[in-house]
């Protein structure tokens, strides 16, 4: 299933109506979709790269707008929508497990690795963040600033070095998004760590 909608999303790009293909995406990918935007965002930008930079804010915005929706959902129906989704993707196993620790803090760095990298899903970190209740303002901030420049760092690097690149990225991007979440949690963890004179909690 899942080839197939990877392969269904890339066809969306030479349509005319791709844009608006994008913001659905992006939108879409944030609560219940399984293909990430940038599927679709690659290869458009790579043909119109004098729009990549307008292509990197409707997928940012649209991306903003679904972790909102997903936000909503967690927060006012996790039991009669969210579930279902997480449930139908394979993620609820992957939900518990944050859940367990589920701080401000903690989730915070979800939504920054999520954002950067895909990494946990950004779907289960959505809805989490309102299950858990934390912070909206924090919660948009973070998305606004995370998701964006994502999608601002491919329009710059696919502007700036074109098919190459675009090549680079579809074949390490995976191994990319593991090391930038990885160093990003470690790093976390080991402020944690001195922060708290050497005893760790999750």
């Amino acid at each position: 299933m899942l080839r197939t909608l990877y392969d269904w999303t890339l066809s969306l790009a030479a349509r005319r109506s791709a844009e608006w293909w994008l913001a659905f995406i992006a939108f879409i990918e944030s609560s219940i979709f399984l293909v990430p935007a940038d599927v679709l965002f690659l290869p458009m930008a790579l043909a119109r790269p004098q729009r990549a930079y307008r292509y990197a804010l409707v997928a940012t915005t649209a991306s903003v707008l679904g972790g909102i929706a997903g936000y909503f959902v967690g927060y006012l129906a996790f039991e009669t929508v969210a579930r279902p989704v997480l449930e139908f993707y394979g993620k609820l196993e992957t939900f518990e497990q944050l859940k367990a620790c589920a701080s401000t803090e903690t989730l915070l760095l979800f939504l920054t690795t999520s954002g950067l990298a895909h990494l946990p899903p950004i779907k289960v970190v959505t809805i989490l963040a309102g299950v858990a209740q934390i912070s909206f303002t924090l919660f948009f901030v973070s998305c606004i600033v995370f998701r964006g420049a994502r999608f601002f760092a491919l329009a710059f690097a696919l502007r700036r070095w074109g098919e190459p690149i675009k090549a680079f990225i579809e074949k390490r991007l995976g191994l990319i998004a593991a090391l930038i979440a990885a160093a990003l949690i470690a790093l976390y963890f080991v402020f944690k760590y001195l922060g708290q004179s050497g005893s760790f909690s999750c």
